[in-house]
Formats: structure tokens, C-alpha cells, sequence
């Protein structure tokens, strides 16, 4: 059901909707932000950076979280998107089904340093990647799926 789980703190752009998509054949797009979750104008924003036949669905991490979980999801297939290590950690504790997180984009903020070109990460996501590596759980770093996945554990 979900052909990958991505941080992209930029949610729907070109490497998601031109190459992701197509890529992983996904049917559906999930965002999962309680912040756009409640703002009617992001919503009809990224509405308009979705592919074409792509469904579109952006839900708080609550109800996202109950989605993947429910199995009338489970015919879909789901590019999920989060824009922090701090909803993905919070969503592969609810959802058994997350084996693996992509990481794709975060931009530079304070106190934060690059990992990569498109990846930056504090002293708290660290704490957290630590917890979701000793968890099992896969953590690379791709921009696009072209690009050779690079393990984010040796990075930090």
C-alpha cells in the first residue's frame, strides 16, 4: 500500500508530482501535516501541483495515521508525505506498515546543519533518526529515485 513514505518539507513539487510519482506508480498522495491539514488555502495550492490522475488526500497525522491503518486503504497505492523527521517518527509509531522513510528535502533552518545539498537536521532530529534506526526502521536520503540511496545513519 505505501510505496514510500518521503520528509519533503516543500509537500508536493516537480520531483514528487514528475518523477516520484511516475516512478513508484503511486494511485494516491498522501499529505500528512496538521498544519495544512487546517489551512484551506495550502490545500487548494497543492491541489494544483498534483499529477494528473493522482488523488490527492492531506490529513492531520491523526487521522493519517488511521488511514493507512484502515484496510480500505489498503488497495491504494501511497506516496506519503511529511515535511519533518518529527511526523515521521510520530507516524512509524502508529503505522506498523512504515519500514522505510525517504528523505528528500528540509530545507536549512537555525540550528541546523546539511547532511546533504537538499537535507538539513538538528540535535532533536538526530535524537529521533538514533530511536527509528535502533527501531529497524530504513532511513535514505534521495532527491529523486534515479539518485543511489545513501543511508542516513552514516551521515549524521
Amino acid at each position: 500500500m505505501i510505496k514510500l513514505t518521503r520528509i519533503d518539507d516543500r509537500l508536493v513539487h516537480g520531483q514528487v508530482a514528475f518523477t516520484w510519482t511516475p516512478a513508484l506508480g503511486v494511485s494516491c498522495l498522501l499529505i500528512a501535516n496538521d498544519k495544512v491539514a487546517k489551512d484551506e488555502f495550502l490545500k487548494m495550492a497543492l491541489g494544483l501541483a498534483k499529477p494528473a490522475g493522482t488523488k490527492l488526500l492531506i490529513k492531520s497525522l491523526k487521522d493519517a495515521a488511521a488511514f493507512l491503518n484502515d484496510e480500505k486503504s489498503s488497495s491504494l497505492k501511497i506516496l506519503l508525505i511529511i515535511d519533518s523527521v518529527k511526523d515521521a517518527y510520530a507516524l512509524v509509531n502508529e503505522v506498523s506498515e512504515i519500514k522505510s522513510v525517504n528523505f528528500g528535502g528540509i530545507r536549512l533552518k537555525d540550528g541546523a546543519r546539511l547532511i546533504s545539498k537538499a537535507v538539513s537536521i538538528n540535535d532533536d532530529d538526530i535524537t529521533l533518526i538514533k530511536e527509528l534506526l535502533d527501531k529497524g526502521i530504513e532511513l535514505e536520503l534521495r532527491q529523486v529515485p534515479t539518485d543511489t540511496k545513501q543511508m542516513v545513519g552514516s551521515l549524521i
